[in-house]
């Protein structure tokens, strides 16, 4: 039974130092961005994506119900 914790708590600690680590890199990417002076550019690319992915996860989750 310990080697089950075990293993789900290095899982969990593993999952978790990826978004910490994937939350750190996009936001060095915008630094990055903001301060080349690009930012709004990106956002004026990027803008319609995060729109369209939202829309496709707001039909997912309305199917499941």
């Amino acid at each position: 039974m310990d080697t089950v914790l075990t293993l789900l708590l290095v899982r969990f600690g593993l999952v978790a130092a990826g978004i910490v680590v994937l939350a750190l890199v996009v936001f060095a990417v915008a630094l990055h961005f903001r301060r080349t002076g690009r930012l709004d550019e990106v956002r004026r690319y990027a803008t319609p994506a995060v729109k369209a992915a939202a829309r496709a996860a707001a039909r997912r989750l309305e199917d499941r119900r």
